[in-house]
């Protein structure tokens, strides 16, 4: 079993974190999210992941060969659909911070903390 997709998953989620971290845009760290997820799909493929590997249909899989495992498939897909909507969310809420104080800076909206 090879440990690339793992040290790659691994090494792109934390360049997505690092960016969250240093970010001086609202707009920057919300693509930094998305980079952290990207991480995610590749450490949830590469768990499900089977050399020779085939998909476990209903009957057209012969027996005694190997199956790549469909839930992590499925995890993935839903992990896809949440940060496709959490990210349309974050970019609603950026437009509204926009709007309302004029600026896109994380360290000005400090201010407004009761």
């Amino acid at each position: 079993m090879s440990v690339y997709p793992y040290v790659i998953g691994i090494v792109v989620f934390g360049l997505g974190l690092g960016g969250i971290a240093v970010s001086r845009h609202l707009v920057h760290a919300i693509v930094c999210l998305n980079v952290a997820q990207t991480g995610t799909y590749v450490l949830l493929l590469a768990v499900g992941w089977r050399r020779h590997g085939t998909a476990p249909i209903l009957g057209g899989v012969p027996k005694g060969s190997h199956q790549v495992d469909p839930v992590v498939q499925a995890l993935t897909l839903t992990d896809i659909v949440v940060g496709i909507t959490v990210s349309g969310l974050l970019l609603a809420l950026a437009i509204q911070v926009h709007r309302r104080r004029g600026t896109m800076d994380p360290d000005e909206l400090r201010a407004l903390r009761g």
